[in-house]
């Protein structure tokens, strides 16, 4: 996968799940699309987020890589552009899934606050794959 298509698999999760949501706060037969749709990008999200992590224990060797860096981007881990896009993305969905939560509490629209795990997830999986970490000191002696 490249870096490309990373950000788009993050922002496709947020075309899939936002427009949903919005809607299913007005109309109530949306509300198990939603369920489902937050679900799903739940489900892939924790798959992804683990195979971000192994990636990142791989590199550890030889790399520093903080979880700052590596699932938020901070510091010099991502160009801004790609932050942005992925950060962008992740906080959408979040936005997103706790004001339908607030909006409508009570009802099936509360499975959205797992959601934005899929940003979270892809932005690590970008991190892993590419982000810039600094090279680990020699604790030889």
């Amino acid at each position: 996968m490249t870096p490309h298509r990373v950000i788009v698999a993050s922002w496709a999760g947020s075309v899939a799940f936002v427009p949903l949501v919005l809607a299913a706060v007005f109309v109530e037969g949306l509300r198990p699309a939603a369920a489902l749709v937050s679900t799903l990008l739940f489900a892939v999200g924790v798959g992804v987020f683990f195979w971000a992590y192994a990636i990142a224990v791989g590199r550890s060797r030889t790399d520093a890589i903080g979880i700052g860096g590596l699932f938020f981007l901070a510091g010099d881990v991502a160009p801004s552009r790609e932050r942005r896009h992925l950060m962008g993305s992740l906080v959408l969905q979040t936005i997103t899934a706790l004001g339908a939560a607030s909006a409508r509490p009570f009802t099936s629209l509360a499975f959205g606050v797992l959601a934005p795990l899929y940003g979270l997830a892809t932005a690590g999986l970008w991190g892993a794959r590419y982000g810039r970490f600094g090279r680990r000191p020699d604790r030889r002696r």
